[in-house]
């Protein structure tokens, strides 16, 4: 009996919160503003492919982790053809002695173009 009893008063109360005359008497106003924001521009395309790749186990923007920052290359490296070339291929075929003694890994899958995007991205971070 009290199963029973505590079935109809749940579903008495159901109907009850969800019921009503289906009319709505009350008029009311909502006013909208919106203020604009300050939003994240968009990634760059160096940037962009930089995340998708595997760069970030072992570089950092602002902090020497395994490898140098990228601040740190765009301190050492003035952005011109012949670094942008040379730092492509390195980013292409790898790396070592010139940061330490760990080598960095070849990224054969990079291309020539993306790997340059990368670079310039990487060069216009200089302070």
């Amino acid at each position: 009996m009290k199963k029973t009893f505590l079935f109809l008063s749940a579903i008495s109360l159901f109907f009850a919160a969800c019921g009503g005359s289906g009319e709505d008497t009350s008029t009311s106003t909502t006013t909208t503003t919106t203020t604009p924001t300050a939003s994240k521009p968009a990634m760059e395309a160096g940037e962009l492919l930089i995340v998708k790749s595997d760069c970030i186990g072992c570089h950092n923007k602002e902090n020497k982790i395994i490898g140098p920052s990228y601040k740190e290359i765009a301190e050492k490296y003035p952005s011109n053809d012949e670094n942008i070339a040379l730092l492509a291929s390195k980013i292409i075929k790898g790396g070592k002695g010139v940061w330490g003694t760990v080598p960095m890994t070849p990224h054969t899958k990079i291309t020539e173009d993306e790997a340059k995007t990368m670079v310039k991205y990487i060069l216009s971070l200089k302070k």
